[in-house]
């Protein structure tokens, strides 16, 4: 039988509890979060001001940072220093697989991986622009891009950047078999996945089976979601749209992923939004949902 001096105890633990930040008690988790820049449309200083305010560890930049950059890497490196960001991953742009341009697009992704190598970086994004409408790529081409990124991955890996394949649609990769059969011919030990679960959603495949069947190829995540509009669909903030978020969350703690989740999200949807309030409500739903204990 309680006494009453043990329920006045009791009651008053759980009134302290109550009063406590719900980090204290969420569980620990393996992995970090990041948030890209893309929806600052290049104003990347205030995107790392904002990001950096809301508890975000990592930050992915675009390929526009490198002409802005290139010259002076010590401002921008101080920028990321001062927040406390860093570099999770880099927008490198697209891999051609024209014979003619090959060369090229592997000595810029060269010039891209060492720009992120002084700003203390760690990994390159991959994508294309190989897919023409309404045409399914040819299983030769595909492997093609594999190989084509093997060699990137290669000589970004010379210098301590680790190249990643971005599936995403309009491009080759679009749908699970796609990009089953990129990774298939990609050499892990070269490059690796970064698997865009909002995309590879659209595209459709189940992005938290993806978590499972990638795991010793996964480097990193893009968290977005999406939703239906008319003509095709729209990227979302995280929690209104259709991607069973959770599972995929529940997912990377399952495998102990020890990469980063970077939030994502192309470009503001609804009128009134800004980015910052897009992050909020992303960040809101990491909390509430996640229970990721940001400091």
């Amino acid at each position: 039988m309680t006494t009453r001096r043990e329920f006045l105890v009791k009651s008053s633990l759980f009134s302290v509890a109550a009063a406590l930040p719900i980090s204290l008690f969420a569980a620990k988790k393996s992995y970090f979060l990041g948030y890209s820049s893309i929806t600052w449309s290049g104003q990347d200083e205030q995107a790392i001001k904002d990001i950096a305010s809301l508890g975000f560890k990592g930050i992915q930049l675009r390929a526009n940072t490198f002409a802005k950059y290139k010259d002076n890497t010590a401002a921008l490196k101080s920028l990321l220093d001062q927040s406390g960001l860093q570099l999770c991953m880099f927008s490198s742009g697209n891999v051609e697989i024209d014979p003619a341009k090959v060369e090229a697009s592997i000595a810029q992704h060269v010039k891209h991986a060492a720009f992120v190598k002084a700003l203390g970086g760690t990994s390159i994004q991959l994508t294309n622009s190989l897919r023409k409408k309404g045409v399914k790529p040819e299983e030769k081409d595909l492997i093609r891009l594999a190989e084509v990124m093997n060699e990137i991955g290669a000589k970004t890996k010379e210098i301590g950047i680790q190249a990643t394949y971005h599936n995403h649609m309009d491009q080759f990769g679009e749908t699970p078999e796609e990009v089953d059969l990129l990774v298939t011919h990609m050499d892990s030990s070269k490059i690796k996945l970064l698997l865009d679960v909002a995309h590879y959603f659209q595209g459709g495949g189940n992005p938290a089976e993806a978590v499972l069947k990638y795991r010793k190829v996964l480097h990193s995540l893009h968290m977005k979601d999406v939703r239906q509009t008319e003509p095709r669909y729209r990227f979302v903030e995280l929690g209104q749209g259709k991607v069973n978020l959770e599972e995929v969350f529940a997912n990377l703690d399952k495998i102990k992923f020890k990469g980063y989740a970077i939030v994502e999200l192309d470009s503001v949807p609804d009128t009134g939004k800004t980015p910052l309030s897009c992050a909020e409500t992303s960040k809101e739903f990491l909390k509430s949902k996640i229970q990721y204990p940001f400091s």
